[in-house]
């Protein structure tokens, strides 16, 4: 093995200031690497990521950063530039979506999470659109997903009530239906809560229902469910989806869309629905995957030589691996977002828990995840081996503090594993996180869901088990691992890796 790296997703670096779940866990094995090998720290949000500046980064921004060595600029910047600059009054994908539903009289439906969390979308493209298809002279119908994860647990109202005002400064539709992204954005094929989602948008079936989309949240409150939660309601006098409307799916991040997407525009659906969907024209605003055969309003702008594709052109083996929830992280994302399985690399898929959320167990299944990394590893086999653990993040996600002191805590154990093994073999291990979360858990009456502005760790540790004479410089960020891996490894850099190095000698 030449080298290694180890993503804590979720595990930032705090002041400590509240309840932060990373300081309060027993973590013997980071405070030992941290004390023997080289350690740093990372920016992993803003312009240095390829995001907006204040804008939080996140998991799929993480690896498309550390994969592809270069800053990324991400669609969310990309379209925020548009609206500024006028040209997403003329983007081709939009306006050819309007003009199905003006030439058949129908309406364009907006679904997408109404946040302004800047991780799967952002509010703003909402009214954006809204105004753009009054301009047009279509109604617009938005069917909201409430967040909650990268919010406030009971930030939805507000949006909402944005949302409503903006429709009614435009004389157009206004919200028809209101899902928890819970049910709405499940990623992890859990079909029948799409299946709740869905039933609501085209069949106006829903075991709840409001006069507006306010007291749709207000409701969910009431009955102890937060946005995240918010079960599919319909909001009265609104219409379902029907022949000849058109769809614009706003979310520009891919991974918690394309289930409700295969659905919708009947994709090989994998879940069966006791109503075909009707006849649309659907548009997502980024390309969800290429197999759809979609129309996309911001086409990706894919970096070339990544991490992965150098390791491959040099002929070497590398093994991804993670659990489901963070898998398309360590392949699509770290691969530049592209679906495309390199020469010579193996993919390993751990199961998350089928549990509601995952504070019910917050171990995951990382032993497991590290069980099948250590089943992989010799001495020349694989050459790269990159590992996410899920838990700080998917358990930091639920606002539960004790529950993510045990998330912090098992991958700290499963990590002591691992390095051991590497060590072993005598591989270079870098251990780093993509952005923080259990570093900041809020408190008991106001918890925390969302990611951090924290700094990552980053750790080097040599094959003999120490900083093998290196330090670690200051001001580095996610696009500078992969030039230090490359480095570790004794490949080359390719030119198209703007990030540097993150090694001295000492």
């Amino acid at each position: 093995m030449r080298g290694a790296l180890i993503v804590l997703d979720g595990w930032g670096l705090g002041d400590h200031d509240g309840r932060d779940a990373v300081q309060a866990a027993e973590t013997p094995t980071f405070d030992r690497l941290r004390e023997t090998g080289a350690f740093g720290t990372l920016r992993t949000h803003g312009r240095r990521v390829g995001l907006p500046e204040g804008q939080m980064g996140n998991s799929e921004v993480g690896h498309l950063n550390i994969g592809a060595g270069r800053v990324v600029r991400q669609a969310y910047t990309r379209i925020v530039d548009s609206i500024d600059d006028g040209s997403f009054r003329d983007n081709d994908a939009l306006n050819d979506a309007l003009s199905y539903a003006d030439d058949h009289d129908g309406a364009v439906h907006l679904l997408g999470l109404v946040s302004d969390g800047g991780v799967h979308s952002d509010i703003s493209h909402f009214q954006a659109l809204i105004e753009l298809a009054a301009d047009r002279g279509v109604e617009a119908v938005t069917h909201a997903f409430t967040d909650g994860r990268d919010t406030a647990p009971k930030s939805g109202a507000g949006h909402l009530e944005t949302i409503a005002e903006t429709a009614a400064d435009h004389d157009t539709g206004g919200v028809a239906t209101v899902s928890g992204r819970y049910y709405a954005m499940d990623r992890d094929e859990n079909w029948e809560r799409t299946n709740r989602a869905y039933d609501a948008i085209v069949n106006r079936e829903a075991d709840h229902e409001a006069d507006t989309a306010v007291a749709a949240v207000e409701d969910s409150y009431a009955r102890g469910d937060t946005d995240e939660f918010i079960e599919p309601t319909l909001v009265a006098d609104q219409p379902a989806l029907a022949d000849g409307d058109a769809i614009i799916f706003v979310n520009f991040r891919a991974d918690r869309a394309r289930q409700l997407v295969r659905t919708l525009a009947d994709i090989e659906p994998e879940w069966s629905v006791e109503t075909s969907p009707p006849e649309t024209k659907l548009v997502t605003m980024t390309q969800y995957d290429k197999t759809f055969g979609l129309d996309v309003a911001y086409p990706p702008e894919q970096p070339a030589n990544t991490l992965g594709e150098v390791v491959a052109d040099a002929g070497l083996d590398q093994l991804r691996l993670a659990e489901s929830e963070k898998y398309p992280h360590v392949t699509y994302f770290l691969n530049g977002g592209r679906e495309i399985e390199f020469d010579g690399e193996r993919r390993e898929i751990i199961k998350s828990p089928d549990v509601p959320t995952y504070d019910h167990q917050p171990e995951m299944h990382a032993e497991r995840v590290t069980d099948t990394a250590i089943d992989n590893i010799e001495p020349d086999d694989p050459e790269l081996l990159v590992v996410n653990y899920a838990n700080p993040d998917m358990v930091g996600h639920t606002g539960n503090y004790e529950a993510a002191i045990t998330a912090v805590e098992t991958v700290d154990e499963q990590l002591g594993r691992l390095a051991e093994t590497i060590q072993a073999a005598g591989g270079h291990l870098i251990v780093t996180a993509d952005h923080g979360n259990a570093d900041d858990m809020g408190t008991d009456a106001d918890p925390h869901t969302a990611h951090t502005f924290n700094p990552a760790p980053v750790i080097y540790i040599s094959p003999d088990g120490d900083d093998g004479g290196q330090t670690i410089r200051d001001g580095g960020a996610l696009c500078d691992l992969a030039p230090t891996l490359l480095k570790l490894m004794a490949l080359p850099t390719p030119e198209e890796m703007t990030g540097d190095s993150l090694l001295d000698d000492a």
